[in-house]
């Protein structure tokens, strides 16, 4: 009876040991299928939310009201109307003047930034900051493409940079999600490869209002660090032409240190000996993490932006969906 269940055990041990491994590396890097996966869960996340600034045709209805091409209502004439929007039937009908309004169908391109610098590639708990980067970015496309909305991308790290021309349908999408997984590999079609020698948040931003056409709704999705003032200079130029969401990503550990103690901690060439039970320390490091948090909070007020927080181990979907619902005009 023993022998069988070791043997039994045995004939499981492979299939376990690849199942830990998909999990384990599922943490560390954006998987394709998981992203595509995604699909479904989209559909709770709106992005019909704030007005849009272009005036190009297409699928998207504006919440403004104008001579454009579909069909709104009709009401009573008021002085200053159009002569020509007059709705002879309704005032056949009525005996009183109408004329009519009509919703302008415009089109939306929804860009993503997607930070994979090396500080977004960790994490203490959940995911690193990279993989759930990726899955919001991948959530959001999907959620643009069944709205009917183009989609690209602009995907950096310190040593080069992809973009991705915005395109309808699955496309766009699978294009992002594509660019998402393989970043780290060269030679990947559907997208424009350029090495850098500024991987810097700032030019990836002045490269970004070179991708962005007006109109467009864009949403930065990083941890933010080291924007300096040439950085908050290419936001306030981007917010002034689309609608601006920035998605904050950080790692709990970030916000507060673990339980008292010496902890040795290493960037992979240094390493130094943390003590998080000296009180100072605590304190200096949570108000550094709140003096950060106060930075985002000010910019996306001086500027309009929508701000979006989320850590490592929380749930992306959820915090989106939330985060965007509040915005909803």
């Amino acid at each position: 009876m023993i022998t069988a269940v070791k043997q039994r055990l045995q004939s499981l041990l492979p299939h376990a040991n690849k199942e830990v491994a998909v999990v384990s590396e599922s943490r560390v890097r954006a998987i394709a299928g998981q992203l595509i996966g995604l699909r479904q869960q989209a559909r709770s996340i709106p992005l019909d939310i704030h007005k849009i600034l272009s005036s190009q045709s297409g699928a998207y209805l504006s919440p403004f009201r104008g001579r454009g091409m579909e069909y709104d209502q009709s009401r009573l004439y008021q002085a200053g109307d159009d002569i020509r929007n007059v709705d002879w039937r309704v005032t056949a009908r009525s005996g009183k003047t109408y004329t009519k309004q009509f919703r302008e169908e415009r089109e939306r391109a929804v860009i993503m930034w997607v930070d994979y610098r090396q500080p977004m590639r960790f994490a203490t708990r959940g995911v690193f900051k990279s993989v759930l980067a990726a899955r919001a970015a991948t959530l959001l496309s999907w959620s643009a493409v069944q709205q009917g909305d183009r989609v690209g991308g602009l995907i950096f790290d310190e040593y080069k940079h992809r973009e991705l021309r915005p395109s309808n349908g699955d496309k766009g999408a699978l294009h992002i999600i594509k660019q998402l997984c393989h970043f780290d590999d060269h030679g990947q079609p559907g997208a424009s490869v350029a090495e850098t020698t500024d991987g810097s948040a700032t030019a990836a931003l002045l490269r970004l209002r070179r991708v962005a056409r007006p109109g467009s709704m864009v949403f930065l999705i990083s941890d933010f660090h080291e924007l300096g003032e040439q950085g908050e200079s290419h936001l306030m130029q981007l917010t002034r032409h689309n609608d601006v969401i920035m998605i904050f990503i950080y790692d709990p550990l970030e916000s507060e240190l673990p339980a008292a103690g010496r902890y040795r901690i290493s960037d992979g060439v240094h390493e130094r000996e943390l003590d998080a039970g000296n009180k100072a320390v605590r304190r200096e490091h949570q108000d550094r993490f709140k003096h950060h948090v106060g930075y985002l909070q000010s910019l996306s007020r001086r500027y309009g932006m929508s701000l979006i927080q989320c850590a490592t181990d929380q749930d992306i979907e959820q915090m989106l969906r939330t985060g965007l619902r509040l915005k909803r005009i």
